[in-house]
């Protein structure tokens, strides 16, 4: 039931991620990718902190009073890492277009296993690696890129791509050791709009009235993208590994094609039709064999 629960928050959680890609985008008609990262996330900050003190007050003071130095030691690089993961993510958009951007992107799909099995020794289920390659082959599909040679841009999205399956790993574990998903969640909101206000001081500037024409995507990317979602992707690691976790989170791109169809009245072509047949089959795969054959032992 527990891990039933954990998938159906992956689910909502990437749903979410799926119908944001467009308002990242458009976010810059009026601002800087720094500037649109630092107001995001410092909304995601504010939406989520009372549900901090709502449920995990007296939690806080339990759970970490005698773990400080390694709940320091987990969210300092969970912050980070999803700091340089959006950052790359955002940037990239003023030189790749959406369909390249969400294709390089699940690319942290292969790599998550990758790290852990190399990196941290971590066993893992057969089913993973034929689920990676159909979730990638289904992505390409699924996202109509129609130039092969990687651009500028692109490069920067693989390498946010690191970073977001990095940040998939060290959120497994710190979920995993501290059962506090909101304060989880508020603190890496506020090292990310922390971060990205030092680079908008940097390299941009501060103009209310020019954030203000970008209100809407941003209260969109804030609160759901930057609040809810990475809530519920806490929750979500709670009880799945970064594997099978990072496999599910690949339906963004599922997600973001439905949310097009409906929306934006975007066709589905053939291809786009069997790359979400191929990344739904990789998603069920990855959850069902090992149940499969646990019940069958």
């Amino acid at each position: 039931m527990k891990k039933t629960v954990s998938f159906a928050c992956l689910l909502a959680c990437t749903f979410i991620w799926g119908t944001t890609f467009i308002a990242q985008d458009t976010g810059m008609d009026n601002i800087g990718p720094f500037t649109f990262n630092s107001v995001r996330f410092f909304v995601g900050f504010l939406a989520i902190s009372p549900f901090v003190f709502l449920f995990e007050r007296k939690k806080i003071n339990i759970q970490i009073r005698t773990k400080t130095n390694e709940f320091i030691k987990l969210i300092i690089p969970v912050g980070v890492f999803l700091f340089l993961g959006t950052v790359f993510q955002q940037v990239s958009l003023l030189y790749t277009d959406v369909a390249n951007s969400a294709f390089f992107t699940i690319f942290y799909v292969p790599m998550v296993p990758i790290i852990v099995y190399f990196l941290f020794s971590e066993r893992l289920h057969w089913s993973i690696w034929p689920s990676v390659v159909a979730c990638i082959i289904g992505g390409y599909l699924l996202s109509d890129v129609s130039d092969v040679n990687i651009r500028f841009g692109d490069g920067l999205v693989l390498i946010g791509a690191l970073f977001w399956a990095l940040h998939i790993i060290y959120i497994g574990k710190i979920i995993d050791r501290f059962d506090l998903p909101f304060f989880i969640a508020m603190l890496q909101n506020i090292v990310v709009a922390g971060f990205s206000f030092f680079l908008v001081i940097m390299f941009e500037e501060i103009d209310f009235s020019k954030i203000r024409l970008e209100t809407v995507e941003i209260l969109y990317a804030g609160i759901l993208s930057g609040g809810a979602a990475f809530a519920l992707q806490l929750f979500g690691q709670k009880n799945i590994s970064a594997a099978p976790a990072a496999i599910v989170m690949s339906l963004e791109g599922v997600f973001a094609a439905i949310s097009a169809w409906i929306i934006l009245n975007q066709l589905l072509g053939l291809n786009n039709i069997i790359g979400c047949t191929l990344i739904l089959g990789g998603v069920l795969l990855s959850q069902i064999a090992p149940i499969y054959e646990k019940n069958r032992l």
